[in-house]
């Protein structure tokens, strides 16, 4: 597997020269299995980014996976070019809890007045397969969900291929359990051994205590705690607070590498980047 950052902000996208480093558009992941198929993850405004570079390679065969609706991870949507060719044909699969369709999520971003062009007239093949299943393929590409601890429910994700194991699991709150949510042990034993491991880790300790208690998204060193329980090999800190600058973030990286040492792991930790590209 290739896995490909095009977006790893949280709740909206940013500018300015303290955001060079890790980026400014929200969530969108791109992954390529060994036989060349396509997954996308989320369609946050990174999206867009991707959509022009699958234009040029000219591929025309995509799937799509979301992990839930809130607007930073679909707002993307309709600036995705291929949409608009004729010879482009699109797989879709969603959270299964979401309360809506597929089709009737992302079909709201394209509605008047907020949108000129119309959902209707988008040129691509869309098949809404609808809600993923315990355990799904596409190709050879195994995909076993897990239900996320946040408001209005979602998944999270684990890709498997050729032994190898990629876990997913964004706007996940991991010491407080909302509706549908699980426990943290659950968490730890879904990441059990992956080889990669990227999880929200949106915030510090002191904003976490002070305001954002309950709001779906975890402290950098909880999920730093879930990656060296499940004694993952890779750990990348994701989601990326619309406040956070390169410099911070690079604070927080050292911060985990310096607890991981004191642990005696040899676990490898970085923040999710733009154009950021890792082999499993």
């Amino acid at each position: 597997m290739l896995i490909r950052c095009w977006g790893s902000r949280g709740s909206i996208p940013v500018s300015g020269k303290e955001y060079l480093k890790y980026g400014g558009d929200t969530t969108c992941i791109e992954l390529r299995t060994k036989d060349d198929s396509i997954v996308i993850i989320d369609a946050g405004s990174g999206i867009r980014r991707l959509g022009n570079s699958l234009v040029k390679e000219k591929r025309n065969e995509l799937n799509i996976i979301f992990t839930h609706a809130h607007w930073d991870h679909i707002l993307g949507f309709p600036f995705f070019k291929p949409l608009y060719i004729k010879d482009t044909r699109i797989n879709m699969l969603g959270a299964s809890l979401a309360q809506e369709s597929i089709k009737q999520i992302i079909s709201k971003t394209m509605q008047a007045p907020n949108f000129p062009v119309r959902f209707e007239d988008m040129k691509a093949e869309i098949s809404y397969i609808g809600a993923c299943p315990d355990w799904f393929r596409i190709k050879g590409l195994s995909i076993t969900p897990i239900h996320l601890s946040h408001p209005n429910q979602g998944l999270g994700y684990k890709f498997s291929e050729n032994n190898k194991n990629f876990v997913f699991i964004t706007d996940n709150e991991l010491t407080h359990i909302h509706p549908g949510g699980l426990k943290f042990e659950d968490y730890i034993e879904f990441s059990r051994g992956a080889d990669l491991l990227i999880h929200d880790s949106e915030y510090l300790p002191e904003e976490y205590n002070k305001f954002t208690k309950t709001w779906g998204h975890s402290v950098y060193l909880d999920s730093l705690t879930l990656a060296l329980e499940a004694g993952v090999k890779r750990f990348g800190l994701f989601h990326h607070n619309q406040e956070r600058t390169d410099e911070q973030i690079d604070s927080m990286v050292l911060d985990c590498k310096r607890i991981i040492k004191e642990k005696g792991s040899n676990m490898e930790c970085f923040a999710v980047a733009k154009d950021m590209e890792i082999a499993v």
